[in-house]
């Protein structure tokens, strides 16, 4: 409860710095808010901790990509759902790739539960709930919108295309790629604490 806690305060901290850089912008518009989440002690009650936040009263979308399978429409084509794209792509430029705002979902720009994502060895000290793979997923399946765009964030796929194309260049060069051993890197999977808190 306490690291749940603890990253969508986190996560808060980032959107709201994110925010700030936004609203200056003419035709940006709103700006999506992760709403703030609340550690209470009740030592007389069986279920001594629990956590309180506001309730989100409305459709309940899940905007991000949290893993290669999962592609949300609403996500794609809503206003809060590309702001949210954008968000992610803000985090982890300002970062340096080395943290990714994860799993945001809510009611229209007010967002809640979300993950963050680090690097192995976390990113100054902070260590996210989420697998770092995602880190590399957002990296490859991440598309630039007109918000990216706005805020002048450079484009993923670029960058991608361009590592894929010289990986490719130097297994050509390679005397007999059929004798050289591949290392496929085993998809670590981080399964987070499922919950349940008090309202």
């Amino acid at each position: 409860v306490t690291q749940e806690c603890f990253v969508q305060n986190a996560a808060r901290e980032y959107a709201k710095l994110y925010a700030a850089e936004a609203e200056t912008l003419e035709g940006f518009g709103e700006v999506p808010e992760i709403i703030p989440i609340f550690l209470i002690h009740r030592p007389a009650n069986k279920i001594p901790y629990a956590t309180v936040e506001e309730e989100l009263v409305g459709e309940f979308v899940k905007y991000s990509v949290r893993d290669g399978k999962e592609v949300n429409f609403l996500r794609r084509d809503s206003e809060a759902g590309q702001k949210c794209c954008t968000f992610q792509h803000w985090v982890y430029e300002k970062t340096s790739g080395n943290l990714l705002v994860t799993d945001l979902q809510g009611v229209g720009m007010k967002l809640t539960d979300v993950g963050i994502a680090t690097l192995a060895k976390g990113y100054k000290g902070f260590k996210g709930n989420c697998s770092f793979s995602f880190i590399e997923q957002f990296r490859a399946l991440h598309q630039c919108n007109e918000y990216c765009e706005m805020l002048g964030l450079k484009s993923l796929q670029t960058t991608h295309q361009k590592q894929r194309k010289a990986t490719s260049t130097k297994s050509k060069n390679l005397p007999n790629s059929s004798t050289v051993k591949k290392m496929v890197p085993k998809k670590a999977r981080e399964h987070r604490d499922v919950i349940s808190s008090e309202h």
